[in-house]
């Protein structure tokens, strides 16, 4: 019999954003705020699902919300929120197709309120599916995570009041992973790997491209004890650069 002390916590849905732009192409990173989940790390802007994003009252305010079941629209939407208060990036758009403006997150109140009274509207299919990983079993707190790519508009500016997040930078995906490896910045395996991907392009028409042709494989991470550490293990089949990522044990201060 199962004890309740190891009944794995169930994972709750989330999802993330890659925004990119061009000239050059970069993709958009965040540090969160000292309280916040993967605090000092190097992330994307995302987040977990909240009730609101469910709501019906939604749905004039969407595009192609019939081409997707209710959770399907609540990632999206979750993304879309998420990106614009930590970042102010409103990835909403008019009727002409043109990105409409919002005031600074922290001046703004429920987003759904703020779409509405810009005039805009969120386009679902903006968001183009690139990754989904699933926190191990093991993990005392798990996320069910949705990546997906989105382009900016070359006039958009990217600004965090210190509240969700504390510190932006617009950056190549080969910089990152380039600081990475020399130890100057902290990243996690899943944003590291799917950094890793996006160098593989050198556009934001081409990445984007990439991502629809390619299938989207649920990452189930494993952990493994080894000799000076534990491993991260993930599946040769979801076709990122490395299966596993090591953290060897930090050694006792007495």
């Amino acid at each position: 019999m199962t004890s309740p002390d190891h009944i794995p916590a169930h994972p709750r849905p989330a999802a993330t954003i890659l925004v990119l732009r061009d000239d050059p192409f970069e993709v958009l990173m965040v540090r969160r705020h000292h309280n916040q989940t993967f605090a000092s790390a190097l992330v994307f802007p995302g987040g977990t699902v909240d009730d609101a994003d469910r709501a019906e009252e939604w749905l004039p305010l969407l595009a192609d919300a019939d081409r997707f079941d209710p959770d399907a629209r609540a990632l999206r939407i979750a993304a879309f929120r998420e990106t614009y208060e930590e970042t102010g990036l409103l990835l909403a758009r008019d009727g002409s197709g043109a990105h409409v403006p919002g005031p600074p997150p922290a001046e703004a109140g429920a987003f759904l309120d703020l779409v509405r009274d810009c005039g805009g509207t969120l386009h679902l299919q903006d968001l183009v599916p690139f990754g989904h990983w699933v926190t191990p079993a093991t993990a005392p707190k798990r996320f069910d995570t949705h990546f997906f790519l989105c382009a900016t508009a070359p006039d958009q500016v990217a600004q965090c009041d210190g509240s969700e997040a504390v510190a932006l930078e617009w950056a190549a995906p080969a910089a990152i992973l380039g600081r990475a490896a020399a130890g100057e910045t902290s990243i996690l395996f899943p944003t590291r790997m799917n950094v890793s991907r996006l160098a593989e392009s050198a556009s934001v028409e081409h990445a984007l491209e990439a991502a629809r042709r390619r299938p989207i494989f649920t990452v189930h991470p494993r952990t493994e004890k080894r000799p000076g550490g534990i491993a991260v293990v993930i599946s040769a089949e979801a076709g990122y650069i490395e299966t596993e990522n090591f953290h060897p044990h930090t050694p006792r201060k007495d």
